[in-house]
């Protein structure tokens, strides 16, 4: 899942061993599509039935209170499927639906229910946090290029879209030589990219810029 999910826990008895886990349910029963021309999502009909759930247990479990507390927890290794025969263990969402994330904490005492394929166990010992900021839409294919462009850059799984080995585009080419400086949360705009490729070309010599355009014909 990109980005990640992180949570700071706290106010645990350092001393009682904790199982931390991840389950994603529904919004509503709605089926979403993205309206281009006006860059916003809009109900399209009723959502697919229901998948089998699935809970992803944090592979620090178990640990104690004290040891969680200590540490941001996060859920980058948690993985997504729309595969609905998954066998991997991957938590299965339907595409173009809406979801909440869950974060359990459960007591040791309370986990015997605990299962990647069963849903959380309830009772004193669990308790559940969400935040409304974590809504998501769930898509194969990102439906804004900015965001195509901030996924390459940015996560850590798209390693393959930067090899420099692969003929790349020339915006490609900018998003790379420009990843390092760039402030983590900054959002880019087209005129950033038009700015930047202005600035590398103004920075080639004349003999530079004469190579550059050959290789471009050549492609």
């Amino acid at each position: 899942m990109f980005p990640a999910m992180r949570v700071k826990i706290a106010g645990l008895d350092p001393h009682q061993q904790y199982y931390i886990a991840m389950d994603i349910v529904p919004v509503d029963n709605k089926r979403y599509r993205y309206v281009y021309h006006s860059s916003k999502w809009m109900v399209a009909g009723n959502a697919d039935s229901p998948v089998p759930p699935r809970v992803y247990i944090h592979p620090d479990s178990l640990a104690s209170g004290d040891t969680w507390m200590r540490q941001v927890v996060s859920f980058d290794k948690l993985k997504l499927t729309n595969n609905e025969l998954d066998d991997q263990g991957h938590i299965i969402l339907h595409s173009m639906h809406k979801y909440q994330p869950r974060v359990h904490v459960i007591r040791k005492d309370f986990s015997s229910e605990l299962s990647p394929n069963k849903p959380v166990p309830s009772g004193d010992g669990v308790k559940t946090f969400s935040f409304p900021e974590t809504v998501f839409t769930t898509v194969t294919a990102y439906q804004n290029q900015q965001i195509t462009r901030l996924k390459i850059d940015r996560n850590p799984f798209a390693k393959g879209f930067r090899d420099s080995g692969r003929n790349r585009t020339g915006l490609e080419a900018i998003m790379e030589t420009y990843a390092f400086w760039r402030p983590p949360v900054r959002t880019l705009t087209f005129e950033d990219f038009t700015n930047m490729q202005k600035q590398q070309v103004e920075a080639l010599s004349a003999p530079d810029m004469k190579k550059l355009i050959q290789a471009e014909s050549r492609d």
